[in-house]
């Protein structure tokens, strides 16, 4: 490892030669600082109270260099950043949480859909304090999640603090993740397509629900509801093929990053595959980063109305750099504006229409008669001739719970499309 060292030491000294002074300076100061970096490595290879790996040691330094950035850069080791590569390919073994690091604890950014943690109840904005009784304090964002992972059929057990609840512990069995990121389904004449994460299935996903739907209801289609609640977001690029589906022109999103000359601007192209009809977004605070760009972009052009409550609110793009055979490092390289130029940055979406979720409880009417009820009444013809099912063959069926924020969206679908309809 001296000899390492030694090597870094030379490269850089070697380098204050082609610089100009200004460089020479800032090198210099560099040489310094690693000189130091150096000596502590020594004085904690030689004197710590127990034996410690030179690999451990410089795994450490750089994860605390880089998680002392921002809650989002980490070191991935080789065997972390192939999970990570799995994962994005819509496959991996685990919980199915999405989460970042704050004030030192685990935070749940959303549960992914129909996974161990869905079930389990776990919430967007809840914070993991212990994993199997052992604090995470003192951990890295990469250290946690692996902890999390595990064998599947395995269990672990999560100590969660919940806002305005007392500590609740769970106890979730790890399980095959298999992330279908896009789910669709009709409701009476409405297309809903539900996305869970933007995965590299998730353009395709897309494009397959609305051909469907559009095959379903035909021209009786009254528009579409996108419901990215609990999205933690994906793949930068899904998220602009995803706006772009619904755009004719116009900006998607621009990333800005240090350099000017790295700033990029992301365009759509012809061809909206809803033709203009309307369009309803559900966001809520566990909507994050690429669901964020899909609906502040819709938003900013007006393609679309976001409903809900405000979202979770990650602006930063982070690239994934290969570190030839050691892992890569994950690293915060830029922000994202939506296409008027907010800064979604600890801000969020703020939706323009904000409905909370709510439990409806069912209000009995008051009883009462009705012109049936009166003696003499005349029947009415069509009832007449329907038949009556046999009596004691009745099924009840239990209610399915009421989502209000998708009932308030499907009203305004259906409100919007009789309104225009009207105006043609």
């Amino acid at each position: 490892m001296l000899t390492k060292l030694s090597v870094i030491y030379l490269a850089i000294i070697l380098s204050l030669f082609n610089e100009s002074s200004s460089a020479q300076t800032n090198n210099a100061e560099a040489y310094r600082q690693l000189e130091l970096f150096g000596d502590v490595f020594e004085r904690v290879r030689s004197d710590y109270v127990k034996k410690v790996t030179d690999e451990k040691l410089i795994e450490s330094a750089i994860n605390g260099m880089l998680s002392s950035l921002d809650p989002h850069s980490s070191y991935m080791s080789p065997k972390r950043f192939k999970d990570m590569q799995v994962q994005t390919r819509g496959e991996f073994g685990g919980l199915g949480i999405e989460v970042t690091m704050e004030n030192g604890f685990v935070k749940v950014v959303s549960p992914i859909d129909d996974t161990p943690a869905f079930r389990a109840g776990i919430k967007a904005g809840d914070y993991i304090t212990h994993l199997d009784g052992k604090p995470v304090q003192g951990l890295t964002l990469s250290q946690a999640v692996t902890l999390m992972r595990g064998r599947i059929n395995t269990k672990i057990k999560l100590r969660i603090r919940r806002e305005q609840q007392k500590q609740l512990t769970v106890t979730i069995t790890r399980a095959n993740i298999k992330i279908r990121s896009v789910r669709w389904r009709v409701e009476e004449k409405v297309g809903y397509i539900r996305i869970t994460s933007f995965s590299e299935q998730t353009e395709k996903g897309l494009l397959r629900a609305i051909s469907q739907i559009k095959k379903q209801i035909g021209d009786n289609l009254f528009g579409v509801i996108l419901d990215l609640r609990n999205n933690p977001g994906g793949l930068l690029d899904q998220a602009i093929k995803v706006s772009d589906a619904f755009l004719n022109h116009g900006e998607i999103v621009s990333t800005r990053a240090r350099r000017n000359a790295d700033a990029q601007r992301y365009n759509a192209t012809k061809g909206d595959l809803l033709n203009g009809k309307p369009i309803v977004i559900l966001v809520n605070r566990g909507s994050a980063s690429a669901s964020e760009i899909v609906a502040g972009a819709l938003q900013d052009h007006r393609r679309a109305i976001v409903l809900g409550t405000r979202s979770f609110g990650k602006g930063s793009v982070q690239t994934i750099m290969p570190l030839s055979g050691r892992g890569a490092i994950r690293l915060t390289t830029a922000q994202y504006f939506t296409p008027s130029g907010r800064s979604i940055q600890a801000k969020g979406i703020e939706p323009d229409i904000k409905v909370v979720q709510a439990e409806l409880p069912k209000v009995e009417e008051p009883t009462g008669r009705r012109e049936s009820d009166l003696r003499g009444a005349l029947k009415n013809p069509e009832q007449e001739k329907q038949t009556k099912p046999p009596e004691g063959k009745k099924s009840r069926k239990d209610p399915k719970p009421i989502d209000y924020q998708l009932s308030r969206a499907l009203d305004l679908v259906r409100g919007i499309s009789l309104y225009k309809n009207k105006l043609d």
